[in-house]
């Protein structure tokens, strides 16, 4: 399976719009890949929350629209990152969309776990309240989104859905850039699943953004990392070493706590 990472240069000489336009093309570029990701927010900057109001759009809006006929023009499956919805109740939501290589919404995904501690993405966006997963031909996404890596639950729960591929577009602040990396590794060791975590480049609100985009295997090695600059990372591996790693071992079938039923 090939997959590539587009960490977009979010900065504020640019308009939506236009970036719209050239993330569409960047998809474009990806037409020999299985799977192409985008970061979090990547229209409006994840710590742009002046702008969440104004860039808001429904779910089917100018987004959707291009990276819908993006995914059907590559022949890709595209996570396209999140966008800022304004829901049909008038509430924002951080919502991803992930697309067919037919250009059809195959899931969308309401970030659960909102930053902010009573400021920002905390107050201005809803929360969403159900974990995603997205049946490939190959394997399954899990589907989470920036602040939702420092969650194991939310994983774990994805794996019980069948996930085998956790794929997480951030916005994730160049200061706590190690706990990044971490967090990827570890979220991919206790799950024995790969994780495709994919940030932005740029500043963001005076945010300057941690980029390194980074591609973990089940083993928690890194597969791939990206600088911190805008950069297509392209990586490719097999899916079947999750079912490998987790026959090999086997520790998920050890697991006690938060089982429906207790073992006896």
């Amino acid at each position: 399976m090939r997959a590539s990472l587009l960490q977009i240069a979010v900065n504020e000489d640019e308009s939506a719009e236009v970036r719209r336009v050239r993330a569409a093309a960047l998809v474009r570029d990806q037409a020999d890949a299985d799977l192409v990701v985008l970061p979090e927010l990547w229209t409006t900057g994840a710590f742009a929350f002046e702008e969440f109001g104004s860039q808001a759009e429904p779910l089917e809006g100018p987004t959707y629209e291009a990276m819908a006929k993006a995914a059907s023009d590559a022949g890709v499956w595209l996570h396209a990152g999140s966008v800022p919805e304004r829901g049909s109740d008038g509430q924002l939501y951080n919502t991803s969309l992930v697309f067919s290589p037919s250009g059809d919404l195959a899931a969308s995904y309401r970030k659960i776990h909102r930053f902010g501690f009573d400021k920002g993405e905390a107050v201005l966006m809803g929360a969403g309240r159900e974990p995603v997963t997205v049946r490939l031909p190959e394997t399954t996404l899990g589907v989470a989104t920036c602040y939702d890596l420092r969650f194991p639950e939310l994983f774990r729960s994805l794996v019980d859905a069948g996930a085998e591929i956790l794929v997480v577009p951030a916005g994730w602040p160049e200061r706590r850039r190690s706990h990044w990396t971490l967090l990827a590794q570890a979220r991919a060791v206790e799950n024995q699943a790969f994780v495709l975590a994919c940030g932005t480049a740029g500043t963001h609100a005076g945010v300057p953004q941690a980029g390194h985009s980074i591609v973990v295997d089940p083993w928690g090695e890194v597969l791939a990392e990206a600088g911190a600059d805008e950069e297509v990372l392209t990586v490719e591996f097999d899916p079947a070493k999750v079912a490998r790693t987790r026959e090999q071992f086997p520790a998920l079938k050890d697991r006690v706590l938060g089982l429906s039923t207790p073992r006896r």
